[in-house]
């Protein structure tokens, strides 16, 4: 679907790709085809290299013979690379060697597979939220000791070496990466300013509107302007949206939900059910909006320690704002 604004400046379409909505935004409307092309050519080379649900993609691959040092393309050298610097910069909040412990809670398929599957919902109230009544204590326990530390990278020789029985999940840093490389290929293929959004991760490159991008905040990115959240402005850089409210699934008796714990192994019982975060780039500021919802109480003040704008929704709709994040809808 494509449509340009009343004023002929902004051109935008919107499609399904890697089990999300993608949505591309131009300050002008010119070269949108060109755009789109260059934003499909990036997202399916990130599929091919980075998806846990393609039994073809590089890291499928990669996980198929852990234990072994296996060669990879630059692309998934570089994803990985990504997701070890998150790891290390959040402690081993964001590890990458989740992936078992995702398959072990039911996340063990494209998410539109698993929506139709499981039945996967979204509370209808602010009550759903709490935690003691939709996600029950739980510890997944894998016979592997997993930890984003055993992961061994060669970039001289293209190599890598997981631990056998660890699997590998670039969720948190891949999709997020790709809107940032997305957009970067949009402006250049338009020769404009350019907004890449990918299942709510948004990344923006070059120029935008002379009234910045206007960006509609909530728990779900799926939402319509009438959901509770808030609307603001970018003029550049990245903003990225954590939540434990969207993805989410029963198995055995249990609401699961995609946010892993490292620690435990099960999906992290928060006292936030969204965080949003500004920063130069998509990457950084998913990382750090994941990282927020590990470290519960602790996340508004390692946030702001980090000078990156954020908002904080607990789990009764009350709402925490950190560093330059506008308290109403305001320029960011």
């Amino acid at each position: 679907m494509a449509s340009r604004s009343a004023q002929g400046r902004v051109a935008s379409a919107t499609w399904e790709a890697l089990g999300t909505t993608v949505v591309l935004r131009l300050a002008r409307g010119a070269e949108l085809s060109a755009a789109r092309a260059a934003v499909e050519c990036e997202l399916d080379a990130i599929d091919r290299a980075c998806s846990r649900f393609r039994s073809d993609s590089e890291l499928s691959l990669l996980n198929a013979r852990a234990g072994r040092s296996t060669e990879v393309g630059a692309l998934l050298m570089d994803a990985l690379t990504l997701a070890l610097r998150a790891a290390a910069l959040t402690g081993g909040d964001v590890d990458p060697t989740i992936g078992r412990a995702l398959e072990l809670a039911g996340y063990d398929r494209d998410w539109r597979l698993l929506e139709q599957a499981t039945g996967a919902f979204v509370p209808t109230n602010k009550h759903s939220y709490a935690a003691d009544e939709w996600l029950p204590a739980l510890t997944i326990n894998a016979r592997v000791r997993c930890g984003w530390q055993t992961v061994e990278l060669d970039r001289a020789n293209g190599t890598v070496r997981v631990p056998a029985g660890v699997k590998l999940d670039l969720g948190a840093t891949a999709k997020a990466w790709a809107a940032d490389r997305a957009a970067e290929a949009a402006g250049i293929a338009s020769g404009c300013g350019a907004l890449v959004s990918i299942g709510g991760d948004i990344a923006t490159s070059g120029a935008g509107p002379d009234a910045g991008w206007k960006i509609r905040v909530t728990d779900d990115h799926r939402s319509d302007c009438s959901a509770p959240g808030q609307t603001i402005t970018i003029d550049s850089g990245g903003l990225a949206t954590s939540s434990t409210t969207v993805r989410r699934w029963r198995k055995g008796g249990h609401t699961m939900h995609h946010i892993i714990d490292p620690s435990t192994g099960a999906p992290v019982r928060s006292s936030w059910r969204t965080v949003s975060v500004a920063a130069a780039s998509c990457a950084d500021a998913n990382i750090a909006a994941t990282a927020a919802l590990l470290r519960a109480h602790s996340a508004p003040r390692w946030l702001a320690e980090a000078g990156l704008p954020a908002r904080l929704v607990d789990l009764d709709g009350h709402v925490t704002v950190v560093a330059d994040w506008p308290h109403g809808g305001a320029e960011l």
